[in-house]
């Protein structure tokens, strides 16, 4: 289990180098986490203390060019976009766990321990993870919405929660239909995005309709079958 533990001192100089020099450059054996929105991510640092090591190291955890989690003198920080939701355990390979994530922990995660050594602090271990966070769209709903006029049904495709910006469409036969009363919202704080359209048809016949969304270089779809009486 991940615990957490108060800050109680000024980060160092030699910290604030670190962040602006390019030590965090990191180009070979890059492990890759992939998750969904809202699940929870353990990143490892891949690199085992034991308690009584941990008051003479200095470890930081940084995602690109911001900082995420710092261990001095075993002391935990944890910065505000992260807080009261990443949590560390440094007893499993000085892990950080992150929790009900968003599309916005995207990102390369740098892990750097310090050794102190002879009054100084030098690189002990660096490593890094590739998160990445999905959004995937779930299958569309389609529902009938009544007849506008006599031989005409009305019916709607709609599915929400995904990312990036999807695109709608009603096939039959392969050929795309005329939609009608299209709407694409996005949500400001979770940046994913709800989709929905309609579509009008003759009820004297028999159909069969599909409806396509694509986001990405991924596609979900519905099928909806239509016998005459």
């Amino acid at each position: 289990m991940c615990h957490t533990l108060k800050w109680g001192t000024p980060l160092p100089k030699l910290f604030q180098l670190l962040v602006l020099v390019g030590l965090f450059d990191f180009c070979s054996g890059i492990v890759q986490v992939t998750k969904t929105v809202k699940e929870i991510a353990v990143l490892s640092c891949d690199y085992n203390i034991s308690t009584e090591e941990l008051t003479r190291v200095r470890i930081y955890w940084q995602k690109d060019n911001e900082m995420v989690l710092a261990v001095m003198s075993g002391k935990v920080k944890v910065w505000p976009k992260y807080e009261n939701r990443t949590f560390t355990d440094v007893t499993n390979n000085l892990c950080i766990v992150i929790l009900a994530l968003r599309l916005s922990d995207n990102g390369t995660y740098t892990c750097v321990v310090q050794k102190r050594e002879r009054g100084s602090y030098k690189l002990e271990h660096l490593t890094s993870v590739k998160l990445m966070v999905k959004a995937d769209f779930p299958v569309p709903s389609i529902t009938a919405l009544g007849n506008p006029s006599p031989n005409i049904k009305r019916i709607r495709c709609s599915t929400s929660g995904g990312f990036p910006e999807p695109h709608l469409s009603w096939l039959e036969n392969g050929e795309e239909l005329n939609a009608t009363n299209t709407m694409l919202s996005q949500d400001p704080e979770t940046e994913l995005y709800m989709i929905s359209s309609e579509l009008d048809f003759n009820v004297t016949g028999n159909h069969s309709f599909m409806c396509l969304v694509k986001y990405g270089g991924l596609t979900v779809s519905q099928t909806f079958n239509w016998q005459k009486c």
